[in-house]
C-alpha cells in the first residue's frame, strides 16, 4: 500500500481493487479478522468500516444515513477501483452509498439486502416498526444459531459476546438511491441461512448481474472464510 497525500494508492501495487468490508447490524469490523488475512493471501488490500448504528448503544439516534455517510467516507479515502462486500444489514447503507460514488466497480452482497429506492428493513417486513425498551434492538436471543450457525460452539460464542444493540432507526429509514442500477453487481446466497431465508435471499439476488450460492450460514466470513475469499477473487478474475 502506498500513501499519497492522504488517499490510498492500492491497484498498482496488487492489480486488483481494494476491497472494502460492511459489517451487518449488531456487528463491527471485527467480523471480518478472520477474512482479510485469507484476502490478503489472494493479493488483495482490504479496509473495514465501523457503522455508527452499531454502537454498543453509545449512538441510539445514528440511523442508515449515517452509516451510508460513514462507508462514503471511507469509500473517498482510495483513488481506483474499490469493490464492496455488503453483509446482511451492510447492504441497504452500501446500496445508498456506493450510488454517487464514482470509484465504486462492483459490489457483492453477502446474504444482503439488495433493496430498491425507497425500501428500508422496516417496510421490507411488512412495515413494522421493531420494538425495544431504548432506540436499540438487543442482540437477538438466538443469535448463536441465526447469526452463527455452522461455526463451532465456542467460537460462536465468543462471536456473540462482540455482538452490540442496534438503533432502530437504522432500520426505518429508507433508500434514496440504488447503486446496483448503475453499479456491477453480485450476490451471494448462503444456503443454510438460519437469519434471513436463503428464498428471500433468491429473490433480492435476481438485481444482481451474477449469483453464487456457499453452502454455509449467515457467516461465511467465520465458518468457510477461505472459500469465500476464492469465490471473491474468482468473480474478480472472471
Amino acid at each position: 500500500m502506498i500513501l499519497f497525500e492522504g488517499r490510498f494508492m492500492t491497484t498498482a501495487v496488487h492489480g486488483k481493487p481494494t476491497i472494502l468490508l460492511v459489517h451487518g447490524a449488531w456487528h463491527g469490523a471485527w467480523c471480518w479478522d478472520r477474512l482479510v488475512p485469507e484476502l490478503a493471501a489472494q493479493g488483495w488490500h482490504t479496509l473495514t468500516v465501523g457503522l455508527p448504528s452499531a454502537s454498543a448503544g453509545s449512538n441510539e439516534t445514528a440511523g442508515m444515513y449515517d452509516d451510508a455517510r460513514a462507508i462514503r467516507a471511507r469509500l473517498d479515502e482510495v483513488d481506483g477501483p474499490v469493490t464492496v462486500l455488503a453483509h446482511s444489514y451492510g447492504g441497504v447503507p452500501v446500496t445508498e452509498a456506493a450510488a454517487s460514488a464514482p470509484n465504486v466497480s462492483r459490489i457483492l452482497y453477502l446474504a444482503g439486502f439488495q433493496l430498491d429506492e425507497g425500501d428500508s428493513l422496516v417496510s421490507e417486513s411488512g412495515g413494522q416498526l421493531p420494538s425495544g425498551d431504548t432506540g436499540t434492538l438487543p442482540v437477538p436471543d438466538n443469535a448463536a444459531k441465526a447469526l452463527f450457525n455452522g461455526i463451532a460452539a465456542e467460537e460462536a460464542d465468543r462471536a456473540v459476546r462482540r455482538l452490540v444493540p442496534q438503533s432502530i432507526r437504522s432500520f426505518s429509514e429508507p433508500l434514496t438511491a440504488a447503486a446496483w442500477k448503475t453499479v456491477s453487481s453480485r450476490y451471494i446466497v448462503c444456503e443454510h441461512d438460519e437469519m434471513l431465508p436463503p428464498a428471500y435471499q433468491e429473490s433480492m439476488g435476481k438485481r444482481a448481474h451474477r449469483l453464487y450460492r456457499l453452502p454455509s450460514g449467515h457467516s461465511p466470513f467465520l465458518s468457510m472464510a477461505t472459500r469465500l475469499a476464492e469465490l471473491i477473487t474468482e468473480d474478480a478474475d472472471s
